[in-house]
């Protein structure tokens, strides 16, 4: 399909209930990981190493760290979270999967590499969370990065019309 006549429009948006649904399921599966990733590398180390010296004043380190730096610590690997469930998983993490919405491009293309990235960053930015009470109920992680969260099913609707009417006068070689 030629995506230069295909454009998301609003009725394609993923419904601010969808977003909130995917932030939830996302975070907790974010925690689960961490912790699950946490109590696996204190087994290892603690299985396999006898002087643990080292690991348990980097784990006092880490429990005694201020807030501030505990809350940076953890927006960047929530970020990489992000980052690498978006990119492997194809424009979905385990939140878009389970409420069925997809991080496309303005034209329905899926978004490189890239695009995930500065969308991920974007993450960051105080207050990003607020951007959706907006009309539009865009983020301005998606805004920044000219990414749209869509209904799955909406939009392979439309693109599959889009499709079928690119299709009309097109004349089929028959070999």
């Amino acid at each position: 399909m030629n995506n230069q006549n295909f454009r998301i429009t609003p009725d394609l948006y993923a419904t601010k209930g969808n977003r909130f649904a995917n932030y939830i399921i996302d975070k907790i599966i974010f925690y689960v990981l961490i912790f699950g990733l946490s109590f696996l590398i204190g087994v290892i180390v603690y299985s396999f190493f006898t002087d643990t010296t080292a690991f348990d004043k980097l784990l006092y380190d880490i429990e005694n760290m201020g807030t501030l730096m505990d809350r940076l610590l953890t927006s960047i690997v929530f970020i990489i979270f992000y980052m690498i469930a978006e990119i492997i998983l194809k424009g979905k993490t385990v939140g878009k999967y389970i409420t069925k919405t997809l991080v496309v491009m303005e034209d329905g293309s899926k978004p490189k590499a890239s695009d995930i990235v500065l969308r991920s960053l974007c993450r960051l930015i105080p207050f990003d969370a607020f951007s959706f009470l907006g009309a539009e109920g865009r983020g301005w992680h998606d805004s920044m990065s000219n990414t749209y969260v869509v209904d799955e099913k909406k939009f392979k609707a439309k693109k599959n019309a889009q499709n079928e009417l690119d299709q009309i006068g097109v004349v089929q070689e028959i070999e």
